[in-house]
């Protein structure tokens, strides 16, 4: 489910002023699950709790699409606020990561569609979106040299496809399952996660050879 309320005005959400160290013991052992059911049933904790854990990583995510930090920043607001008026009614969710992922993805792909003459999906995004950032590169760079080869990197990224270097970014960057993936990129099968990721990793060790 999108949460995409018509009124553009948004008030901010200010998370009720439990301590956040309380907060996080409370949760610390809890199942997404459980927390979601804690949350659609009216655990005002549970809402401070994702509000605090996710809002960073998805402001992090929506900045892959777009350097309007306002639309970016609107467009979360927008999700906790639908969130809240429809507690009571929402779906069960098993990974709150991933489902808001899908959200924040789904709105402003919308937000930024009604700003443009050519449309853009997942799968027609410009090579600017999902810039890999230095946590990945570090993974693939293990010896000397480290500047010309995060340059080689970056340019193998810039060969795969928008939908490959966002499964890779959803599984380095944000340490998603493939599952969770799959969720995001909206694919009917974990298996179709799988085989973008094995594909993306392959071009890149192709690319990587070619500049040995």
């Amino acid at each position: 489910m999108s949460i995409n309320p018509k009124n553009k005005t948004t008030v901010p959400i200010i998370p009720v002023p439990y301590r956040h160290a309380a907060t996080m013991e409370t949760f610390k052992d809890k199942t997404d699950a459980e927390i979601w059911r804690a949350f659609d049933g009216g655990d005002e904790m549970a809402f401070n709790f994702i509000y605090r854990v996710f809002a960073p990583a998805l402001f992090r995510f929506g900045s892959q699409f777009t350097q309007d930090q306002p639309t970016v920043q609107d467009c979360i607001q927008n999700i906790f606020i639908g969130l809240r008026k429809n507690r009571g009614r929402l779906s069960e969710v098993k990974s709150i990561k991933s489902y808001l992922y899908k959200c924040l993805q789904r709105d402003l792909i919308r937000e930024l569609n009604k700003r443009r003459e050519t449309k853009i999906s997942p799968d027609s995004l410009d090579y600017g979106f999902f810039e890999i950032e230095a946590s990945f590169e570090t993974k693939l760079i293990q010896d000397e040299k480290e500047q010309e080869q995060k340059r080689t990197i970056q340019l193998a990224i810039g060969h795969l496809t928008a939908r490959q270097r966002q499964a890779i970014l959803l599984l380095y960057e944000e340490g998603m399952s493939y599952r969770e993936i799959a969720e995001v990129m909206e694919l009917n099968e974990v298996k179709s996660a799988r085989k973008i990721v094995y594909r993306a990793l392959e071009s890149l060790k192709q690319f990587l050879k070619k500049d040995v």
